[in-house]
C-alpha cells in the first residue's frame, strides 16, 4: 500500500481507537480525492488492490464488495451473491421483478389442498453434465438445508414440507399446517443431484443453470463462469464472467472507470455522485428489500441494562437518524417506520425513531444506567458507508453520557460466532437482513420466531425469543385467508416494535454501477438481476 494510503486508513480508524484527534474518514477521503485529481488520485489510493487487463468482447467482470466463498446458498445469501449463485445451481421458482414466485425448474406449483401443493418438474431441465433434474434431487435439497448447521435459509420455514413422489417428474409437497408460501419459499432453495449434495457448503459440483464453473478460488473469491453448452433454457448472451472480489470500495471505482471490471455493488453515496452522468458509466437503482440495523444483544442476563426495554428505547432516543439517513448517507436509504421494508409485502408501517438527546440522558439517569458500556460490532462493507455511520452513532452515544467501543471485523473473519454469542461478547451488532422472497412474513419469521429449542443452536436472530410474537408469525404463516393473515402481522409488527429490538435500522436501495457495454442489465428488489439475460453491445 502507498504512504498515502497508510496515512487514510489510520486517520480513518483514529476515531475508532476512542481518541479525540482529528478522524478522516472514507467519505471525506473520497471527497478530497475527486477534488484533487478524479480518477487519478483515486487510483493511487487503490494501486495496491487494482486488477489489471481488460476484459474481452465477450466477458464480463463483475466487482463484488464482498468474497463469494461459495456458489451454494446455505449459509452463504449475502444480496449480491444471489445472482452468481442462481446462474449456476436454480430453484423450482424464482422471485420476479413484481415480488411474486416464477416458475423456473418448474411448470407447475400450484397449492391443490390447504396443506399440498402439487408440483411438477419440467421434463428437460437437465444438469450441465447431461442428467435430468430428478423428485429425489428435490427431497435431498430439502433435507440437506434442512440440517445444515446456522442455515441461513432454515429459519423461514415454518415447518419443511415432506416430498411425495408421483411419477418421474411430478411431486407432492405435504405439510402438517398450511404453508400458503411454500412457492415464495422454494424458491431459495437451489436444487443439486441428490448424490452430490451435504448438509453444509458445497464448494463444487454441477447445477442446473446456464453457466457452470470453470474455475474457482474459495480463498480469494475469485471465479470463472462459462455458458453452459447443454443449458435447457435460453442460451446465456455472454460466454465468459469473471467474478471478482474488491473489498476497497476505492478499488472498485477505479477498475469501474478504467473498464478492468464491468459492474460494481455496494456503492457509496459520495461514489454514486461521483459516476453518476460519467461518460461510459450508467447507474442502476431501485428500491429493496433489505434492512439494515443496529441490533440490540437479547442474549444479555436479566438485569444488564440492555435486557430493559427503557434502556433499549432510551439509546434509540440518543441517534439522530435523520441526520445519518439525510447527511451521511445521504438519502441513498429509508428510515425504517417498521421493522421490516416497507417494500415488502404485507409490511406495516408501526412507530418512528425519534431524535431527543436530552430524553435519552434523562431516562438512563433515572433508570441508574451510568457509565454504560457498550461493544459495537460489524463487518466492513455491511452497507455503504459502514464506518462512516458507525463513527457518527459513536459520537451520538458519547454525547449522552454512554462510553461505547467499536469493533469491525474484515470480511471473511470471524464476526459469525460473535454474533452467536460463541466468541466474544459485544452489545448491538451493525447487521444487514434480507427477504429474498419479498415478503415481510418470511423476514419476521428468520428474525423474530425465536424459540427455546433454536436458541439451543444458536439458530435465533441474537437471541431474541418473545413466545407470544413467535406464536403471532406461526399463526399468520398458516393463514390462508390473505386478510386474516394482514391482519396477524400487522399487529405481530407492532408487538415487535414495542419490544425495541434495534437502537436505529433502515432500508437502503439496491444501487449497482455498469459499464455501458453491458446491457440488459435488469436489478431487481432482492438485489440482484439475471445474469443469462445480460448482453454486451456489439
Amino acid at each position: 500500500m502507498t504512504q498515502l494510503e497508510n496515512a487514510a486508513t489510520a486517520a480513518a480508524y483514529t476515531r475508532l481507537a476512542g481518541l479525540d484527534s482529528l478522524s478522516l474518514s472514507r467519505r471525506s477521503l473520497l471527497r478530497w480525492a475527486a477534488a484533487a485529481g478524479g480518477v487519478a488520485t483515486i487510483g493511487s489510493l487503490a494501486g495496491c488492490a487494482t486488477p489489471t487487463g481488460l476484459p474481452g468482447p465477450d466477458t464480463m467482470t463483475i466487482g463484488l464488495n464482498r468474497s463469494l466463498v461459495s456458489l451454494d446458498n446455505k449459509l452463504n445469501q449475502f444480496d449480491a451473491a444471489v445472482t452468481v449463485q442462481r446462474a449456476v445451481r436454480q430453484a423450482l421458482t424464482r422471485i420476479g421483478s413484481d415480488l411474486t414466485p416464477e416458475l423456473v425448474l418448474a411448470e407447475r406449483f400450484e397449492l391443490t389442498a390447504p396443506t399440498r401443493w402439487t408440483v411438477r418438474i419440467r421434463p428437460e431441465a437437465v444438469y450441465s453434465d447431461g442428467t435430468p433434474v430428478a423428485v429425489q434431487d428435490v427431497a435431498t435439497a430439502l433435507e440437506m438445508y434442512r440440517t445444515t448447521a446456522g442455515s441461513f435459509l432454515a429459519t423461514f420455514f415454518p415447518e419443511w414440507p415432506r416430498v411425495v413422489p408421483v411419477d418421474a417428474h411430478t411431486f407432492l409437497l405435504e405439510t402438517d399446517k398450511p404453508v400458503p408460501i411454500l412457492d415464495y419459499l422454494m424458491a431459495n432453495i437451489l436444487i443439486t443431484p441428490a448424490a452430490a449434495n451435504k448438509a453444509e457448503e458445497l464448494q463444487s459440483g454441477i447445477g442446473s443453470g446456464p453457466y457452470t464453473v470453470a474455475a474457482a478460488n474459495r480463498g480469494t473469491g475469485n471465479y470463472t463462469l462459462k455458458a453452459n453448452p447443454r443449458y435447457w433454457g435460453t442460451k446465456p448472451g455472454i460466454d465468459t464472467v469473471q467474478v471478482r472480489f474488491l473489498p476497497e470500495e476505492s478499488s472498485r471505482v477505479v477498475s469501474l472507470r478504467s473498464g478492468e471490471v464491468d459492474v460494481i455493488d455496494s456503492i457509496s453515496p459520495d461514489v454514486v455522485d461521483q459516476l453518476r452522468g460519467l461518460p461510459g458509466v450508467a447507474i442502476e437503482t431501485i428500491a429493496g428489500v433489505r434492512i439494515s440495523q443496529l441490533f440490540y444483544n437479547f442474549r444479555k442476563p436479566a438485569g444488564h441494562p440492555l435486557a430493559d426495554v427503557r434502556v433499549r428505547q432510551a439509546l434509540s432516543s440518543a441517534i439522530d437518524g435523520a441526520a445519518l439517513a439525510g447527511d451521511v448517507l445521504a438519502g441513498s436509504v429509508t428510515e425504517a417506520d417498521g421493522v421490516v421494508p416497507a417494500r415488502l409485502t404485507g409490511a406495516a408501517s408501526v412507530g418512528h425513531y425519534a431524535y431527543d438527546p436530552d430524553k435519552a440522558r434523562s431516562t438512563l439517569k433515572a433508570l441508574g444506567v451510568t457509565d454504560l458500556e457498550l461493544t459495537i460490532i460489524w463487518e466492513s462493507g455491511e452497507f455503504a458507508s459502514d464506518t462512516q455511520v458507525m463513527e457518527a452513532v459513536y459520537e451520538m452515544l458519547r454525547a449522552v453520557g454512554v462510553k461505547p467501543k467499536l469493533k469491525q471485523f474484515e470480511p471473511g473473519g470471524d464476526i459469525s460466532t460473535w454474533r452467536q454469542g460463541r466468541a466474544g461478547d459485544w452489545d448491538v451488532l451493525g447487521n444487514g437482513f434480507s427477504s429474498p422472497t419479498g415478503l415481510a412474513l418470511t423476514m419476521l419469521q428468520g428474525m423474530y420466531a425465536g424459540t427455546a429449542k433454536k436458541e439451543e443452536t444458536r439458530d435465533t436472530y441474537h437471541g431474541y425469543i418473545v413466545p407470544a410474537i413467535t406464536a403471532e408469525i406461526a399463526a399468520a404463516s398458516s393463514e390462508v385467508d390473505g386478510h386474516k393473515r394482514q391482519a396477524i402481522l400487522d399487529a405481530a409488527q407492532q408487538n415487535i416494535w414495542n419490544t425495541w429490538p434495534c437502537m436505529w435500522s433502515f432500508a437502503p436501495k439496491s444501487i449497482v454501477a455498469r459499464r455501458d457495454r453491458v446491457e440488459n442489465l435488469v436489478l431487481e428488489p432482492i438485489n440482484s438481476y439475471e445474469l443469462a439475460a445480460t448482453r454486451m453491445k456489439g
